[in-house]
């Protein structure tokens, strides 16, 4: 198959994975975010009435896939309340802009196709600071209040609404490849295969004969497995908890998306989840690492229906290598040390966690006290963490065989604020509140500036 990277993507692959749509016709149009960090000029008429982009998709597409939901397959799923918009390119690589709570769609079933205007401040927030904490995501772009009301179970209703706009590398999940082998579609199967190694990875994808089925299905998987090991460590590394970790959400770039009841750490707690319903704790924070491992085998069971013989399991079995690795990393970069080699770093992250969980710290609050040694300074937090006894001593012991890896983000760190940047459950309600009782929207956006501002 060939591709071309001067032409739309998401066109080249055809028709079989999407279904064209209409926007939902609001009745308000009121900007309540625009993000001016994207590469994107000022053009919110088009997200609001979502009129085409020049020379882009000329309507709506309404993305095809099923998926695992809480380990159940549900083969009736796809796109129920957003579309993809238009693609851009930049610096050479391809972006979506796709939608949600813009209209229903042949996937909303029984719903609406509405957002609340709650559930898209809480993904602006959450897509700012999972970026600034290093997570790759997708990105926020718009998000444009409709004049609407919304009837929700598990929120006080009537509710108002919106429709946001995300930036992101790309919206084929895993999801996506598992309609393909559930339908027994073998050509499409190898068509996305090959699609989604020439877009998301190009790099590898340059390499290889496309003609070699075996060695690009194996590329393909080792790629994906190696990049969304990454993104686990960097979840775990910024105490994010999803919520829904479901095959349907888990995208094959590993950039995280599609943000419902997340939450973010308060104390370090392995069993701490972010669903309220979530009984058995299937997605809590210290079993993400194994539901994208889970999901990743999903994947792999669905590539064997177009390539029976690719070694997907061989390939899997690298996941724990990668999410070490990559753990070890975005450790070191979060407390801004340099490395010591693999013995002793990972004798400084089993000492760290170990003082987190044994006493129940406060994971964002203890990762400002210990970056850039601040811990070791004159005046530090230290006479907090001596009451630990020989859990903290012996995390101090090793601690000082290290040095800061950046000078000068060690000097903006020294002289920030007492307190870390956090996103708590507690911020966002306050944030909301007089957003929801009197459209203030002045803590939203001093929030937004100051996750900007910090240096993490």
């Amino acid at each position: 198959m060939k591709w071309s990277n001067d032409t739309l993507p998401i066109l080249q692959l055809g028709s079989d994975f999407y279904d064209p749509v209409e926007a939902a016709a609001f009745p308000k149009k009121i900007l309540r975010y625009w993000n001016d960090q994207l590469p994107i000029k000022d053009a919110t008429e088009h997200f609001w009435h979502f009129k085409p982009l020049p020379d882009n998709i000329a309507q709506p597409l309404a993305l095809r896939y099923h998926g695992h939901q809480f380990q159940t397959y549900n083969p009736n799923l796809g796109d129920g309340r957003g579309f993809l918009f238009a693609q851009l390119k930049h610096n050479n690589e391809w972006f979506d802009l796709g939608t949600k709570g813009s209209g229903q769609t042949p996937y909303s079933r029984r719903g609406d196709g509405r957002l609340t205007l709650k559930g898209a401040v809480r993904e602006a927030l959450a897509t700012e600071f999972l970026e600034k904490l290093g997570v790759k995501t997708s990105r926020t772009l718009a998000i444009f209040e409709t004049g609407e009301s919304l009837e929700r179970n598990d929120e006080p209703s009537p509710t108002r609404a919106a429709v946001l706009t995300r930036y992101s590398r790309g919206h084929i999940r895993i999801g996506t490849f598992q309609r393909l082998a559930f339908l027994h579609q073998i050509d499409n199967l190898k068509k996305l295969t090959s699609y989604s190694l020439f877009f998301y990875y190009p790099e590898i994808y340059s390499t290889l004969d496309p003609q070699d089925e075996g060695l690009l299905v194996s590329q393909f998987f080792h790629s994906v497995v190696k990049s969304v090991a990454q993104t686990a460590a960097e979840v775990m590394m910024a105490g994010f908890v999803h919520g829904v970790l479901n095959t349907d959400n888990i995208n094959i770039s590993g950039e995280l998306f599609d943000y419902g009841p997340y939450r973010f750490l308060p104390e370090y707690d392995p069993q701490f989840t972010a669903a309220y319903f979530d009984h058995d704790g299937l997605y809590s924070y210290g079993r993400q690492p194994l539901s994208f491992l889970w999901a990743l085998h999903q994947l792999g069971v669905s590539l064997k229906q177009a390539y029976p013989t690719f070694p997907s399991e061989e390939i899997l079995k690298q996941f724990n290598d990668f999410f070490n690795l990559a753990f070890i990393e975005k450790f070191l970069k979060r407390l801004n040390l340099k490395s010591r080699g693999l013995e002793t770093d990972g004798e400084l992250i089993h000492a760290y966690f170990s003082l987190v969980e044994n006493h129940k710290l406060f994971f964002e609050k203890t990762v400002f006290d210990f970056q850039s040694l601040k811990i070791t300074g004159p005046h530090s937090a230290s006479e907090f963490y001596r009451k630990f006894g020989s859990d903290f001593e012996s995390l101090i012991k090793i601690l000082e065989k290290y040095e800061v890896s950046d000078s000068k983000l060690a000097a903006q760190q020294m002289n920030s604020t007492s307190q870390p940047t956090t996103l708590l459950i507690d911020e966002i309600e306050k944030i909301w509140a007089p957003i929801a009782d009197h459209d203030d929207w002045s803590l939203f956006n001093s929030k937004i500036k100051a996750i900007r501002a910090s240096p993490l």
